[in-house]
């Protein structure tokens, strides 16, 4: 089939589309999420937890300088030197890190759910084609993430501008404090920073997932030829069904047939319904109508009825209730018993050998 455009593209994606491009990880996600979700989760942290860890991270230091005095260096004592130091470090930036992990994992979870990109983890030749590289690279999609990053920093140039601005006072008049003292103010206008910018950009994340949705939604349009190949697929050559059907039915109306001979009675309209009505004591609980047709298939019941001296009755109302409220094989509703049986005891009088009466059944 010859590519279509996407003016071409009118139909929504069926489930089935949207299944197998979720198998290839074709999915609605922004990667501004993650990275607005990370810088405010890391700034958030240090916030409340910043205390606690510039104390920690003062009291290792401390305990070197104590110990400095009484250190040899030999290859042992270094090591052991080392090894306090990573373990410590691991202690400070082991909770950070940890809240991290789940915030891009709950970032990506709330975008597209858990995914099982099955086909997006076979290999792909054309990943590594330099043709297809060097066109991903000048594709408007690639424009796009230029520019989406070029906002991003000019963004981040502006809250650092306008937060530095802003303390531009305090900046000046560090240089009489303590050096505890003015990192801890650094690390305050950092944090400023952090918090400022991830906002922003939690702003900017929102609107650029409602855009890759939409963009994702588009993509993922079919059309209508698209549309009637895949219910083809699913539901099968609409001409082949339609004969099935046909030829289900043709069989249905001869085994039908077959069974108005074996009836007791056909009940009329007289000319536009005709009912086939069987009863046999031994195998059944109540009468059964065996077959039914209306017009033509009227016609054809009355015509097998009469060839086989099975009784026809005229009851319009009884034809219309029977044809409307039993199908075929069903028993008669109980509101009918007794209208039916009145029928069937006349049809069994006038029977000489053939049958008995109704009650000796």
């Amino acid at each position: 089939m010859a590519p279509r455009s996407d003016q071409e593209r009118t139909e929504a994606p069926t489930q089935r589309r949207r299944e197998e491009a979720r198998k290839r990880g074709q999915v609605a996600k922004s990667r501004e999420v993650s990275s607005a979700a990370v810088l405010l989760a890391a700034s958030g942290f240090l916030v409340l937890a910043g205390g606690g860890l510039s104390g920690f991270a003062m009291n290792t230091l401390g305990v070197l300088i104590a110990k400095s005095g009484e250190l040899q260096i030999t290859a042992q004592e270094t090591r052991h030197i080392l090894m306090e130091l990573l373990a410590r470090t691991g202690l400070m930036a082991g909770p950070i890190l940890g809240l991290l992990v789940i915030v891009v994992i709950a970032s990506h979870v709330a975008q597209f759910g858990f995914l099982n990109a099955t086909e997006a983890l076979a290999p792909n030749w054309s990943r590594i084609n330099p043709v297809e590289g060097f066109k991903r690279m000048f594709s408007l999609q690639a424009l796009a993430e230029l520019l989406k990053g070029l906002l991003k920093m000019g963004i981040v140039a502006w809250v650092i501008w306008r937060t530095v601005m802003s303390e531009w006072e305090t900046l000046a008049s560090m240089g009489s404090v303590s050096p505890w003292a003015m990192g801890s103010e650094m690390a305050r206008g950092i944090l400023n920073i952090g918090l400022r910018a991830g906002m922003v950009l939690a702003g900017l994340a929102l609107l650029d997932f409602l855009y890759q949705r939409w963009e994702h939604e588009r993509n993922l349009r079919m059309t209508k030829d698209e549309v009637k190949e895949e219910y083809r697929q699913r539901e099968g050559d609409p001409k082949v069904r339609a004969r099935i059907r046909q030829r289900q039915r043709e069989m249905a109306r001869r085994r039908m047939m077959a069974a108005v001979p074996k009836a007791d009675v056909v009940i009329t309209n007289p000319e536009h319904l005709a009912v086939a009505i069987q009863y046999q004591k031994e195998n059944m609980s109540a009468p059964t109508v065996v077959a039914k047709g209306a017009g033509y298939l009227a016609a054809k019941i009355k015509e097998v009825a009469k060839k086989h001296g099975v009784e026809i009755v005229e009851n319009k109302p009884l034809a219309q209730a029977l044809y409307k409220m039993v199908e075929v094989g069903s028993q008669i509703p109980v509101e009918l018993y007794r209208a039916v049986a009145e029928i069937l005891a006349h049809v069994y009088s006038k029977r000489n050998p053939r049958t008995q009466a109704l009650g000796s059944r």
